[in-house]
């Protein structure tokens, strides 16, 4: 069994990396890893701070995770040094306190898989998948207080957050080494025309707002806004 997460310990407590692909082979079935990964989690007590620097990986694995950490009796610091991508930017939501480096990025998107079959088989994936998104984005959810509807536009979208955008947006709680203490109140860039988008129209007073869509052209969303006001 090849290993992607190592544990190290010294004065101020123990330390989990989790580096590279979460799991090379589906958890879905196995027994044997997600015990051990328990197993070494909770073999000592205290605080611990989790550093993650992963483009993702397989969803159950992530999941169970997620659900250790989630249930682990101490405070748990989630460090995003590198990336924090798919399922590892679930992993990230079990943070008691999640900080990212200022070079950090956290990227969520649509669950993928590969499906073969006749149209009843890819019906059912389909159904599978939109399951899977829902899960996910209650792990979103949870965390940043966004609502669902905003949630599920920024994975379709499949957007990436630096770090200023995500403390922003709650997907994390602070920038590490910023001495701001107001990191929430700095608007920061992303890749992806939704948040904007959202970003302006959360600025208004809570009205009935139609839906925006990333395809939606300037002309039509300053018409859409001046109808707002």
């Amino acid at each position: 069994m090849k290993k992607f997460w190592n544990w190290t310990k010294n004065e101020e407590g123990r330390t989990l990396f989790l580096n590279g692909v979460i799991s090379d082979e589906t958890w879905y079935g196995d027994e044997v890893t997600p015990k051990i990964f328990k197993d070494e989690l909770n073999i000592g007590d205290g605080d611990i701070v989790v550093w993650i620097n992963s483009p993702g990986g397989d969803c159950i694995a992530a999941s169970q995770i997620y659900n250790m950490l989630m249930e682990y009796k101490g405070s748990v610091t989630v460090k995003i040094d590198g990336i924090a991508a798919s399922a590892a930017s679930v992993i990230a939501m079990a943070g008691t306190e999640v900080q990212i480096s200022p070079t950090g990025l956290i990227m969520i998107h649509n669950p993928l898989t590969i499906a073969y079959g006749d149209a009843n088989e890819m019906e059912k994936a389909k159904a599978m998948l939109s399951e899977v998104k829902e899960s996910i984005i209650n792990a979103y959810e949870l965390r940043t207080g966004l609502s669902r509807v905003m949630l599920s536009h920024l994975m379709d979208e499949e957007t990436w957050f630096n770090a200023k955008k995500a403390v922003e947006l709650g997907f994390a709680d602070k920038i590490m080494f910023s001495k701001n203490e107001d990191e929430k109140e700095i608007e920061g860039l992303s890749f992806s025309n939704m948040v904007a988008i959202n970003s302006i129209l959360n600025k208004f007073p809570k009205k009935e707002i139609p839906i925006i869509d990333a395809g939606t052209s300037y002309e039509e969303l300053n018409k859409r806004l001046n109808l707002i006001k």
